[in-house]
């Protein structure tokens, strides 16, 4: 970053938290989304031997980076890969990849029998229960169980991630009571068992939110969960053009959207003489598209796991209303100023336009459900490209 940036990079032990350094880090963009992880990308420059002794410490896979601005947390997640570059002149820099906390759920594998919910539970208790279990960093049994346990070895210090957890309980109980189990060597990664979980009908969203305690401001990494929506903020946030939007795009894409959905499972046929052919869904109809002159578009989703038809009929359900007709995901760009809060995810913004095509005016409000930041540099304003939903 240029030395004006309002950013400052806190890089820090991934399982302790402990602050290895602040460092440069030029040419950022950050992002952040609900539904996917958001990522990160930089480049620390290595001027001499000082700076390259402090540099060594930041090491992919074991490192958390944080951005900080005005003393928020505005990005805080994994390195996951590093790139040291020699140019023909001989200048040293580490370019950095990293990835928001929940990316960590991508890299664990369910390897216990021990998350099983044979009754109706609470989706948003089985969700914080596998994050409980994948936030566990306890060293794995040894393969020869035959190999004495070394008495005189120092006892080892716990380690965790770190993830704090809430209590929140769905709204609609009808809707979000689930059974659920998963089986050791089935080897499920932890976030395809939350992101199935999640895309059923009346389903829920989950985040890991990074900011600084108010009472001793230590750095928090929470789950944050929201069914079906997160939404975060009392007051709309309002952008206006002419104003505080800089441009904006309104991307309709009907090839990602569909009028009918159907879901298709894992197969059932145990003779292995005999065809073998997955359970599925009734299709479902968005009838009053139809009836509107929409055509027939299909869409379909697989779920290898799930024996269920049941649970497939609400994953085609929630596919259905995720994609209806065409798919638009609006975004503007703004200027980031005072008034715009670090936690931006979750809020709900009010957009009025008035230009040649809303020569009547525009003002709709929708939620923002990802952000991508690019901050200053070489005369280049600190901007943030909001991505929005239909609220």
């Amino acid at each position: 970053m240029a030395i004006d940036t309002p950013y400052r990079a806190i890089f820090c032990d991934l399982l302790t938290d402990q602050t290895l350094d602040i460092l440069p880090l030029r040419d950022v963009s950050f992002d952040d989304y609900i539904g996917k992880a958001g990522s990160l990308s930089g480049t620390i420059p290595i001027p001499d031997k000082e700076i390259a002794d402090r540099v060594k410490k930041v090491r992919e896979g074991r490192t958390a980076v944080y951005l900080e601005r005005g003393g928020d947390l505005w990005w805080g997640g994994i390195v996951w890969t590093t790139t040291l570059q020699s140019s023909g002149r001989g200048v040293l820099t580490l370019g950095i990849q990293a990835a928001t906390f929940d990316s960590y759920a991508g890299r664990r594998r369910i390897r216990t029998d021990a998350i099983k919910f044979t009754t109706p539970t609470d989706q948003l208790d089985i969700a914080r229960r596998l994050w409980q279990e994948l936030d566990l960093q306890e060293d794995p049994t040894p393969e020869d169980p035959t190999v004495p346990a070394d008495p005189n070895a120092p006892a080892k210090e716990p380690r965790r991630l770190g993830i704090t957890f809430g209590d929140e309980k769905s709204p609609d109980k009808e809707t979000a009571m689930r059974t659920a189990a998963w089986r050791e060597g089935d080897e499920t990664v932890y976030q395809e068992a939350l992101d199935q979980l999640a895309s059923m009908k009346g389903g829920f969203e989950y985040q890991i939110l990074v900011y600084r305690d108010p009472n001793d401001g230590k750095r928090v990494r929470r789950l944050r969960l929201g069914s079906p929506k997160i939404i975060n903020g009392a007051a709309d946030l309002v952008f206006d053009r002419p104003g505080s939007i800089l441009s904006y795009s309104f991307p309709y894409d009907a090839t990602r959207g569909g009028t009918t959905a159907l879901a298709r499972g894992a197969s059932t046929n145990t003779n292995a003489g005999t065809e073998s052919r997955p359970i599925f869904s009734r299709q479902q109809i968005a009838s009053d598209l139809l009836a509107d002159g929409w055509p027939l578009l299909d869409l379909s989703s697989d779920h290898n796991e799930v024996t269920d038809t049941l649970t497939l009929e609400s994953l085609a359900k929630r596919t259905l209303d995720e994609s209806r007709g065409a798919v638009v995901i609006p975004a503007i760009s703004i200027h980031l100023g005072g008034i715009v809060p670090p936690a931006l995810i979750g809020r709900f913004a009010r957009i009025r336009i008035r230009d040649e095509w809303y020569s009547e005016g525009l003002d709709h409000r929708y939620r923002i459900i990802g952000v991508k930041v690019t901050p200053p540099e070489r005369g280049r304003p600190d901007t943030a490209e909001l991505y929005l939903e239909e609220a």
